[in-house]
């Protein structure tokens, strides 16, 4: 479990075979509510089927895909063309590039809408991406548990609280060895918007 009063933002949060770094206040509470209201309001959010075990379901979260104009993105059976970045985008996109150390081509936006809203269990190893991608994940909104388990053997399990304005890396072989997850809730949840910064490999 992740113990967030007394994290040193430096420290990997894996035992093993990769890095997940986390800054649980990246950016100031203020900023975050602007960025936030933003969001909600600029993004040409949309819900669309994935293909599951050969079947289509809706996803249960609203999704948008930002990012250069030639960086499109393919996952569980669906290709997203990227929108034009926003001067928000590009604002946290630039925040962030300097924790990260690259500079990132695309973002992919989840809202959740509410604690029934949820993302399973999955590796963001789709090709272009790359072997050893570096993935900037940054929460806005309500706190939501994010969770890592081992590819292979599943456990131990590692758990951290993605706070209003925080940022977490996932780094070198992480997205080989490690699985990561939004898991449903029933408290009462607000929305939440996370955004996951990229580098697409044409």
């Amino acid at each position: 479990m992740f113990d967030g009063l007394f994290h040193d933002p430096s420290a990997n949060l894996l035992p093993f075979q990769g890095v997940v770094r986390y800054y649980p206040a990246f950016f100031p509470e203020a900023e975050s509510d602007r960025y936030f209201q933003a969001l909600e309001q600029e993004i040409a959010w949309k819900q669309e089927p994935i293909t599951i075990f050969g079947k289509a379901v809706m996803q249960p979260r609203l999704t948008a895909w930002y990012g250069d104009s030639d960086k499109a993105y393919t996952y569980s059976g669906i290709t997203m063309q990227p929108h034009a970045w926003t001067d928000t985008l590009m604002a946290i996109k630039q925040r962030i590039e300097a924790v990260a150390g690259v500079n990132f081509t695309s973002v992919l936006l989840n809202l959740y809408r509410d604690g029934q809203d949820s993302m399973g269990w999955h590796r963001d190893n789709e090709r272009e991406l790359g072997d050893t991608p570096t993935i900037g994940s940054v929460s806005f909104g309500a706190t939501r548990t994010f969770q890592l388990r081992p590819y292979a053997g599943k456990e131990p399990l590692r758990s951290v609280p993605l706070t209003h304005g925080s940022l977490l890396l996932m780094e070198d072989v992480t997205q080989q060895y490690w699985e990561h997850r939004i898991p449903k809730t029933t408290k009462p949840t607000r929305p939440r918007i996370n955004l996951t910064f990229r580098v697409i490999h044409s």
